[in-house]
């Protein structure tokens, strides 16, 4: 690990998107456990954006985290997202209820969220670059940096008009590597070039890299006791420059194995790189929706429909042959929301960090499940 962060305590932070939750709610108590298991591992980095969990991941970091524990023992990232400013005049206003809501004077790390070539134009135009590297004059935030979901030339655009940004944050995983659509090789080699940090989100793809169909899990679990989760995580942090890597941990569980294999962080070795490979072909062939579950499209959805389950019902009968993968489905359309009733608006698709057809493969599922 390089030392360009050296307040950065270790190469692994705790990804806030997807906590544990009891009946809506975040389980604070749930995650006051983890926040202390974490910290006395000796991690320190916590990431966040306004928009997580509805607004419920921040003020649950100042319930378990912020209040309980002295500035100094951890590092909050939050973002500036897209979906909560119109103006310059926004940002600020903004700033403020983020710090409130985490109960904190200063962000350490502050990021462009979400950038593509579309948003990337409305940061522009507000002068959201420039204000951002206000605030960190002014001892709001510390580091400024970008989250990332566009195609490496977008990425370089960026960093070459803005060469004041200290990082990067981008999907990447052994599946997305040479992914044509995420491209994350082809992002890592830009941030390379530009001389940036690299900081990883979405390392087990969604947890789609856990959750894996039996050969492929026989594979790993061919190359020793180590979790399916743990070779993703591996993978991505083994990459020179790779400074940070997120996972967003649901459960005690999930926070026990991740800390046992990052505590005493090594590399893939050549076996473990070759079982990656073997992986990644079973999946290739499943021809599987790459969808991560990070529910953007559901907030756009003027339908209510609940995008990234049903996509799971149709990925676990492709995965599994699952016979009650249909009973699973009347489940999530219980109160509506049917794949058949998708408008066609490509609301969805404008905010799909994987650039999804999400439309055509509404249809896919609907033909699945839904009888004529």
């Amino acid at each position: 690990m390089s030392n360009t962060f050296p307040e950065i305590k270790k190469n692994f932070g705790f990804g806030c998107m997807r906590l544990p939750m009891c009946e809506g709610e975040v389980d604070t108590a749930e995650f006051s456990r983890m926040v202390d298991a974490f910290l006395d591992a000796g991690f320190n980095y916590f990431d966040t954006a306004h928009g997580y969990l509805n607004g419920k991941s921040e003020t649950a970091l100042k319930t378990c985290l912020t209040s309980r524990y002295p500035r100094d023992r951890y590092l909050l990232t939050n973002k500036l997202s897209g979906h909560h400013f119109s103006c310059n005049e926004d940002i600020r206003p903004l700033l403020r209820t983020q710090l409130d809501a985490c109960g904190v004077e200063y962000f350490d790390f502050y990021l462009m969220h979400a950038q593509d070539r579309v948003l990337f134009e409305k940061y522009k135009q507000c002068r959201a670059y420039e204000t951002a590297f206000a605030l960190r004059d002014e001892g709001l935030v510390r580091h400024v940096g970008l989250s990332f979901h566009d195609k490496a030339q977008v990425l370089d655009c960026i960093l070459t008009e803005y060469p004041e940004l200290e990082l990067v944050q981008i999907q990447f995983n052994y599946m997305d590597y040479d992914d044509v659509s995420v491209e994350g090789r082809k992002c890592y080699e830009v941030c390379r070039k530009h001389g940036k940090p690299v900081f990883v989100m979405e390392p087990v793809k969604g947890g789609c890299l856990v959750a894996l169909p039996e050969e492929a899990e026989a594979v790993l679990h061919g190359l020793g006791d180590g979790s399916t989760a743990s070779y993703a995580i591996r993978f991505a942090a083994g990459f020179e420059g790779v400074e940070m890597v997120l996972s967003g941990m649901g459960n005690m569980d999930m926070m026990n194995d991740n800390l046992g294999f990052m505590r005493e962080f090594r590399p893939l070795d050549a076996s473990e790189q070759a079982g990656i490979a073997k992986v990644v072909e079973i999946l290739h062939a499943k021809k599987l929706i790459p969808c991560t579950s990070c529910k953007y499209c559901m907030e756009r959805c003027p339908m209510g429909i609940k995008i990234p389950k049903l996509f799971s019902c149709l990925n676990g009968r492709e995965l599994y042959r699952s016979w009650n993968a249909g009973y699973y489905y009347s489940v999530h359309t219980k109160k509506g929301g049917f794949a058949s009733e998708c408008l066609g608006c490509g609301l969805c698709e404008e905010v799909c960090p994987q650039h999804l057809p999400i439309r055509s493969l509404l249809a896919d599922v609907a033909a699945a499940f839904e009888k004529k």
